[in-house]
């Protein structure tokens, strides 16, 4: 069953995940879709297993659905960009609602906590920080609609990839298109957030060992699962 948040508690939940740092970069600017992104687009689905302080936790990645936000996350692993990270924010009260990490910052021991989640991922090809745009696809369209949020009557009903328990989606700042490399996983449906964030995969191994996930936890390792 869906467990929805009392209307006055959504906006504190929506602040707790808007916490990425502003960029003085305009993820605004960028290209969009798969055909004007430098980040390869992932056509089928991958998995990924990621090794935690709890355990192991294994992500099957949706290509066919968000080619461009799971070839970022399958380029990230490959990079190493998500080893030795920290579990920055979990937050279960008063309901479960997500476990978020993959801040490339959090693996510097010399940026104090306080910093966790103000990261991007920088691209040593352009010294830059790397956006991808918002990435949400409609049952039935040929391609996912990119770089606006999405809205409207039982929208969850009308997406290929909605906030179901064990969803997992890009983090971003208030601009929809400041996605980088955080990532987050929905401990509970979470229709609030359909439309809003790009789901790209979902927790097909392990999420009991995500539901022991505690906040300051570490994510030893990520690493994709060869067929």
């Amino acid at each position: 069953m869906s467990r929805r948040f009392p209307l006055s508690f959504v906006p504190l939940l929506l602040g707790l995940l808007l916490t990425l740092q502003a960029c003085t970069t305009s993820p605004s600017a960028m290209p969009m879709g798969c055909g004007s992104s430098s980040v390869a687009c992932l056509n089928g689905n991958a998995k990924v297993a990621l090794t935690t302080e709890r355990g192991r936790v294994v992500i099957e990645l949706n290509g066919p659905n968000a080619p461009l936000s799971a070839g970022n996350f399958l380029d990230l692993t490959q990079r190493g960009a998500y080893d030795n990270t920290v579990f920055h924010r979990v937050v279960r009260e008063p309901s479960p609602f997500v476990v978020q990490g993959g801040d490339p910052r959090s693996s510097d021991p010399k940026v104090p906590p306080g910093q966790y989640g103000s990261g991007n991922f920088i691209d040593p090809d352009s010294n830059a920080p790397r956006f991808i745009p918002l990435e949400v696809k409609l049952k039935g369209d040929p391609e996912p609609n990119y770089g606006a949020p999405l809205s409207g009557a039982r929208l969850s009903e009308k997406l290929e990839l909605p906030h179901r328990r064990g969803a997992v989606a890009m983090a971003r700042a208030q601009d929809p298109n400041s996605a980088s490399a955080q990532f987050y996983i929905a401990l509970s449906d979470l229709p609030e957030l359909d439309g809003r964030y790009a789901v790209f995969g979902r927790v097909v191994e392990g999420m009991d060992v995500v539901d022991q996930i505690r906040q300051g936890d570490k994510l030893t390792k990520a690493e994709v699962l060869q067929p």
